[in-house]
C-alpha cells in the first residue's frame, strides 16, 4: 500500500491519499481479500446475502464450520468493515449478524461467482474424471 501526496483545494496544503495494490505483501487489501476469499469468509458473506442471521443459524447454514472458525471468520469480516454484529436488547440478549453496504457489495460480486460455478459443476466433474484417467495411468 503506497501513500502519496496529492494537491489540497488550499494551495500549499497538500492531502495524503491510499493507493492499495493486492499485489503488494503489506498491501491492507491483500489481506482483506484474504478474509474475504477464505473458504468460511465467502460462505458467510454470501449466506449473509439472505438476511439478518443469528449464530446459530448461521453456522447451520455454513454447513462443516465449526463454531470456532465461524466467530474468526465474522470477527475478522466484522473488522474489515462487511459484517456488523448488533446485541438486541432482549431476554436472553441475542446477536444477530447482516451485512454493512460494502459487505452487501461484495457479497453480490461473491454470489456471481458461486453461481457460475455451481453451474459448470458437470464441466469440472468432467475434467476431474479426465485429469485422474490420465494421471492415474503414470
Amino acid at each position: 500500500m503506497a501513500v502519496s501526496a496529492l494537491p489540497s483545494e488550499t494551495p500549499g496544503d497538500e492531502v495524503e491519499a491510499v493507493v492499495a495494490d493486492v499485489f503488494a505483501r503489506g498491501c491492507t487489501s491483500r489481506r482483506t481479500m484474504e478474509n474475504v476469499t477464505g473458504k468460511w469468509g465467502v460462505l458467510a458473506l454470501v449466506a449473509l446475502r439472505e438476511g439478518a442471521y443469528r449464530f446459530n443459524a448461521l453456522r447451520r447454514r455454513v454447513d462443516g464450520v465449526s463454531e470456532k472458525m465461524l466467530a474468526q471468520t465474522l470477527q475478522t469480516l466484522e473488522r474489515d468493515g462487511l459484517v456488523r454484529r448488533e446485541v438486541l436488547a432482549t431476554i436472553p440478549a441475542r446477536v444477530e449478524y447482516t451485512l454493512t453496504p460494502l459487505g452487501a457489495e461484495i457479497a453480490d460480486q461473491l454470489f456471481v461467482l458461486v453461481e457460475l460455478l455451481e453451474a459448470r459443476v458437470p464441466q469440472v466433474v468432467e475434467s476431474q474424471a479426465h485429469y485422474d484417467a490420465t494421471h492415474a495411468k503414470r
